[in-house]
Formats: structure tokens, C-alpha cells, sequence
């Protein structure tokens, strides 16, 4: 199984700004000290060697993650996501790179929940308007149909729903109740958030991903607490929400929906998880701020280790890939 993130921001896309982009290629050019390359490979493998917050970014596409079971050369053209934000556009794009515009391909995407920064990529999903295509949208809210189409047409879009080219079906799905998908046995459970969003745990043989996004733990119901400790149990690999800092989750921004760091941790660790991703990062947050985070995180995560395997813990970014 290997996790591709495509978009990692919560709440809007962003971009990075022109004062940004400078001052990394400030960055850059003090660290080279006056060296020079003869060719752009020798800068690139430079480059390379430079801070992530320097060379590289996490991007600004909101939420999307593929889930690939089998290999792009064995020919399949059945593919698994999560969340329809503004990263479905580039997927959308790499599907097209490597089948064309002819050949069908079958889509299953997992909904979260209905919030706008996880569904505004459909409109600029480009298989969704091939003929031929098949995308099969998975989702716990009734609403489900209905918040795709709203957002089709006048006066938010100038393509209307019924105009996309490819067979496009929803399915509902009950929480906590477990079913076989595309190869994966999946099982929806509600979390707390406006609205209700739901997190979904993916098994495929002996490899688990938990996609946990849009959800707020307090940790001060035991119940609720323990429901979420065995739904991470044992997984490989947890894509978990942590936009907001410990202090501002239990403060100013208490009851927003969105959990932190610290949160993630705790969680994994009593879970036995194997690997903490976090996700839906604060659009105020930029690349420095991500790398702190991350840091402080894997501190975190040290000095709480009680008897136990080290918890791995990165922020996603996107184009990030794990193999489990």
C-alpha cells in the first residue's frame, strides 16, 4: 500500500507569496557562499543538500490523498481517494500524463465531510468530464449528492453537473459498520466536527492507513477517547489533524472542529500506531513554521515514549509518498 498526499492545507488553498519565494532564494544564495555550478545538475544536487524550509514546500493544495494498491505499470486504472480539495486537480492531471484522455479509469473517493475546502477540486477534476470514466463517490452524509451539484453551475460555476462526461454515483455508508472496497475493507467512523465529518480506516492484508481529518478530540470523555484509540490500533500509518497548537486547540479555538500535535501523539502512542502524519495545516503556517512543528513534535513524542516503539512522526506535505 503507498500513500500519496496531494494536498495537505485545511480550511482555504494557499500560495506561497512573492516575498516568500525570495527570501528562500536569499536563503539559497547565502548557503552556496559564492560556489559556483557548472551545470544545473551540480545546483540541483545542491539544492538537495539545503533545509527542506528552504529548497522545497509544503504546497497549498487543501486535502487529498490517494491510496494506491498496485503499481502504476501494472496497468490498473482503478484509483482510491480521500477528499476532494484543490489536490485532486494535479492527481487529476497525473492520471491524464499517464492513460490519455481515452482511456476509462475508475475513481473511489472517500468523503470526510461536506465543507467546501474538501470538495472544491471536483469542479476542476478533469476525469470527471471524460466519457468513458467512472467515479464513485463514498460519503455518511445524505447530503452527499446534493453538496456536489450546488456547487455546478450558475452562479458559482459555468459548467452545470449534468453536463460532466463521466458516470458519476454516490454511495452511502453506514458508520461503524465495515465494507469491501475496490480491495480495501473500509470503516467509517463520525467524528467531531460542524456538520459531523467521519475519519476512515483502510485495511488491505496486513496494512492499515487511518485518514482522520476534521476532527476535534478533547480527550476529556473516556469513551470517546478509547472509541478513537481502537479505531488508530496497530495502524501503519495515521494522517491526522493537527492544524491548530495545543494551546490554541483548548483556548481561542476550542469547539472549531480541528485538533493539534500534541493530541496526535498522545493518541498514536496509546494506539501502538507506527507512523503520525500531519495534516491539514493552518493556512497562516508557513514553511518555517511547518519544520518547528514538526520538530517540536518528534520532541513531543520522545520525551512521552513510555516502554513502547518510537512513535514516527512528519508533517505531509504535498507530493509526500509512504510506503507501508
Amino acid at each position: 500500500m503507498r500513500i500519496r498526499f496531494w494536498g495537505t492545507r485545511g480550511s482555504l488553498p494557499i500560495a506561497l507569496t512573492a516575498a516568500q519565494v525570495q527570501a528562500k532564494v536569499a536563503q539559497a544564495l547565502l548557503a552556496a557562499s559564492g560556489r559556483r555550478f557548472a551545470n544545473l545538475g551540480e545546483a540541483e544536487a545542491f539544492a538537495a543538500t539545503l533545509p527542506f524550509q528552504v529548497a522545497r514546500t509544503f504546497g497549498g493544495h487543501s486535502s487529498c490523498v490517494e491510496i494506491e494498491l498496485r503499481a502504476p505499470d501494472t496497468g490498473s486504472h482503478e484509483y482510491i481517494l480521500c477528499d476532494l480539495g484543490t489536490g485532486a486537480r494535479p492527481f487529476g492531471g497525473s492520471v491524464m500524463a499517464r492513460h490519455g484522455a481515452t482511456t476509462p479509469n475508475t475513481f473511489h473517493v472517500f468523503m470526510s465531510h461536506l465543507h467546501w475546502d474538501h470538495i472544491m477540486g471536483f469542479p476542476l477534476f478533469t476525469p470527471a468530464y471524460l466519457p468513458g470514466n467512472l467515479v464513485r463517490l463514498y460519503g455518511c452524509h445524505r447530503e452527499l449528492e446534493a453538496a456536489f451539484r450546488a456547487q455546478h453551475g450558475a452562479p458559482s460555476f459555468p459548467v452545470d453537473f449534468s453536463q460532466l462526461g463521466a458516470r458519476i454515483e454516490f454511495v452511502t455508508l453506514e458508520p461503524d459498520v465495515t465494507v469491501n472496497i475496490a480491495g480495501l475493507d473500509v470503516l467509517p467512523k463520525r467524528q467531531v466536527h460542524a456538520g459531523d465529518s467521519y475519519g476512515y480506516r483502510f485495511t488491505h492484508g496486513d496494512k492499515v492507513f487511518v485518514y482522520s481529518t476534521d476532527s476535534e478530540h478533547k480527550l476529556d470523555d473516556p469513551d470517546l477517547t478509547d472509541g478513537f484509540i481502537d479505531f488508530f490500533r496497530d495502524a501503519d500509518l495515521v494522517a491526522f489533524d493537527a492544524m491548530y497548537s495545543f494551546a490554541d486547540a483548548i483556548s481561542v479555538k476550542e469547539d472549531w472542529g480541528h485538533s493539534s500535535n500534541v493530541v496526535g501523539v498522545e493518541l498514536c502512542q496509546l494506539a501502538n500506531a507506527r507512523r503520525l502524519a500531519l495534516f491539514h495545516h493552518e493556512p497562516i503556517h508557513d514553511d518555517q513554521r511547518l519544520v518547528n512543528i514538526e520538530a517540536e513534535t518528534r520532541r513531543f513524542e520522545e520525551i512521552t515514549r513510555v516502554d513502547a516503539a518510537p512513535l514516527e512522526v512528519f508533517a505531509a506535505y504535498d507530493g509526500l509518498e509512504i510506503d507501508l
